[in-house]
């Protein structure tokens, strides 16, 4: 069975990560997730009953079969790497508009050079987007055959709105969004 491992790539476990780590455990399972690089007693409370719960990075875990997901990936996951892999990890990383490459910078950069990547198409999806889409491939979908909706805008009074400039699955002709992400974008002072 795969394991999903997030690489928590920020300051802190903030809300909106909270939001997307907690959408993430209900898409792979508290028993197929895991946290990495959790530095702060504080931070692991927040997420100890999403999945497993380490304080090291991932490159010190010394595990076999990793495949990393990163952009700046040559070759694109497919069904059959399931076989080859174990683990799969991401960066937990809040997005950057535009993307400063951060997956490569504070991730994949710290793996011996052999280590296996893999991208998931070249635009840049929330974690939880990209657990969900590796999660889809894994079971047999090819990334292609996919649909997602890039870009999209949140109403969030009568009179504005937040545009969101990342890729989202379409799951119901609909982004793949948790809930809590649009009650807390329309809670959010300042933007």
């Amino acid at each position: 069975m795969q394991k999903y491992i997030i690489e928590h790539l920020e300051p802190k476990i903030s809300k909106w990560c909270l939001i997307e780590y907690e959408n993430i455990s209900k898409i792979v399972g508290k028993k197929d997730l895991i946290f990495t690089n959790i530095k702060k007693n504080s931070d692991k409370k927040k997420i100890i009953k999403l999945g497993k719960v380490y304080k090291e990075s991932i490159s010190q875990l010394k595990l076999n079969n990793v495949c990393i997901l990163d952009p700046e990936s040559k070759a694109i996951l497919t069904p059959e790497d399931k076989k080859t892999f174990d683990y799969f990890v991401f960066g937990g990383i809040l997005g950057d508009y535009p993307p400063k490459k951060r997956t490569k910078k504070e991730l994949t950069r710290f793996f011996p050079r052999n280590t296996a990547t893999r991208n998931i198409g070249k635009k840049q999806m929330s974690t939880d987007n990209a657990v969900y889409t590796v999660k889809k491939i894994l079971e047999g979908n090819q990334f292609k055959n996919l649909p997602f909706k890039y870009k999209i805008s949140i109403p969030i009074s009568k009179l504005s709105s937040v545009e969101l400039p990342y890729q989202y699955n379409l799951v119901g002709g609909k982004p793949f969004m948790s809930p809590k992400v649009i009650e807390y974008l329309k809670r959010k002072k300042g933007f």
